[in-house]
């Protein structure tokens, strides 16, 4: 399974743009791509997945994590470009998408193999949680329902074995002392903390960085 971070408030090739939001692409083998989240702006996006070579319309499943507009904002953009696409929303996000398949997500649900969603956790925001070899890989989007709730709902899936996403104002960090990979992207407060306390598992976040589990 490989992860790309398609958009982030940083850059780690030079020909993406950095824009506060996030979306991250997942990649199973055999399997058509899921999107999850559509950062802020659907220009920045497509020209971002245009640089990393990802072809819009491949794309079989979009996720939205929560409904906050650095993670909604290029979603307009993108199904004009994907016809077929299936949505995955949490019920605190109203659209007034139509003409193709919506699931309103409330509790954990698995989306496709080996892809779970966490359910929508504390009525505002759901995150992926990825079976892999190791364990679970979770994937946030803002983390507003803590990350320690949200590496906790992901548990019911397997063992946590790494996280990337916005960590927003988490400062808890005892909860990523039995992580192995630690990714902390888009809102994340305390980078630099996390950064320190755990050099030998942390790696930087930005458009373009490829995660291969």
């Amino acid at each position: 399974m490989k992860i790309t971070i398609v958009y982030d408030n940083e850059v780690k090739k030079g020909a993406l743009k950095a824009d506060w939001g996030f979306s991250a692409l997942i990649e199973r083998e055999k399997a058509s791509p899921i999107l999850f989240d559509t950062g802020s702006s659907g220009s920045i996006l497509l020209h971002n997945m245009k640089e990393l070579g990802i072809d819009p319309g491949d794309i079989a499943t979009i996720v939205i994590s929560h409904a906050h507009g650095d993670h909604t904002g290029g979603l307009s953009d993108i199904l004009k470009k994907n016809g077929n696409a299936e949505l995955y929303i949490p019920s605190s996000f109203h659209t007034n998408v139509t003409g193709r398949k919506i699931t309103i997500v409330g509790e954990a649900i698995e989306i496709a193999e080996n892809v779970f969603s966490t359910g929508e956790l504390g009525n505002t925001e759901q995150s992926l949680a990825l079976k892999v070899d190791k364990g679970i890989f979770v994937v946030a989007g803002c983390s507003h329902p803590g990350v320690g709730n949200i590496l906790k709902a992901a548990a019911k899936f397997g063992k946590p074995h790494g996280i990337a996403g916005g960590f927003h104002g988490f400062r808890d960090f005892k909860i990523l002392d039995e992580l192995s990979l630690i990714y902390p992207c888009h809102c994340t407060q305390y980078k630099r903390e996390i950064r320190n306390l755990f050099k030998d598992k942390v790696v930087e976040c930005g458009a373009g960085l490829v995660i291969e589990l």
